[in-house]
């Protein structure tokens, strides 16, 4: 071996492209598929359809109004307090139930069934139900969000801590680790990958929950607001809280994508 191949500096890695590139080729033809879809949308709406239906013109100029509304602002902070509080019901007990299901066979054979069972019932049949149990309140909403969420993080937990490398548990038993320390200590930080997916399911599934609730039981919220005013042939109003629930499911995938990308920065989706 020549003493120039022993010299030689290790492959870099490949540079990113500049901030330009890298515009042009994600952001611009999303930018003008969208720009067409709306003015595709608003020549559709001014031929086609009454002056009542909303067309992007018309929300466009009735946003701000809509969205310093003292009304709207109620609603939407109703909505969304109910939908943190559901997620966070969620994340603590579908945790810990996919840690039981993902790490003993007594769990998985007496839960799973179940889990997958409720997770693929639409959410709307088990509605009257909780109208009943709960009554016409915000009780029945806050078990509709966690109804709608809690499966998606079970199921996601589960196999994350299914698929924690047996090594990592071998070492810890040589040190004489207690099961639960394993759990807590190995297997839910291995799992963290797969509880961020679960998180993001749950997040979107949630406000669809909070959404169909307020529909159903005609309650305080977002949902009830643009049912109101979908009802009353205001419909540009209604598309604003429409676009507003679309802004807070993206905003929340964002959110997860960059926490995952921050806090786990080894982990690679695809990598195996």
């Amino acid at each position: 071996m020549t003493s120039s191949a022993i010299n030689a500096p290790a492959d870099a890695a490949p540079e990113p492209p500049p901030l330009s590139d890298r515009l042009r080729q994600t952001v611009l033809p999303r930018l003008v598929t969208g720009l067409i879809l709306l003015l595709m949308w608003e020549i559709a709406v001014r031929l086609l359809a009454p002056p009542f239906v909303a067309r992007p013109s018309s929300v466009v100029a009735i946003a701000p109004k809509v969205l310093t509304d003292p009304k709207f602002l109620a609603a939407t902070g109703s909505t969304l307090l109910a939908v943190a509080e559901g997620l966070v019901i969620s994340l603590i007990l579908g945790t810990l139930t996919g840690l039981a299901i993902g790490r003993s066979r007594i769990a998985e054979k007496a839960l799973l069934q179940h889990v997958n069972f409720f997770y693929a019932m639409p959410m709307i049949v088990i509605l009257p139900l909780f109208s009943l149990w709960f009554g016409y309140s915000a009780a029945t909403r806050i078990a509709t969000i966690i109804f709608a969420s809690i499966f998606a993080i079970v199921m996601n937990v589960a196999d994350g801590a299914r698929a924690v490398p047996g090594e990592y548990l071998e070492v810890a038993r040589s040190f004489r680790a207690q099961r639960l320390r394993m759990l807590f200590e190995i297997v839910l930080p291995s799992s963290m990958p797969y509880l961020l997916a679960g998180v993001r399911l749950a997040g979107g599934r949630a406000l669809i929950g909070a959404v169909v609730s307020e529909f159903f039981l005609s309650i305080g919220g977002l949902g009830y607001y643009i049912l109101y005013n979908s009802r009353s042939y205001h419909h540009s109003e209604a598309f604003v809280g429409v676009l507003l629930l679309a802004a807070f499911g993206v905003g929340f995938e964002v959110l997860v994508g960059w926490c995952t990308r921050r806090f786990m920065p080894w982990y690679r989706r695809g990598a195996n």
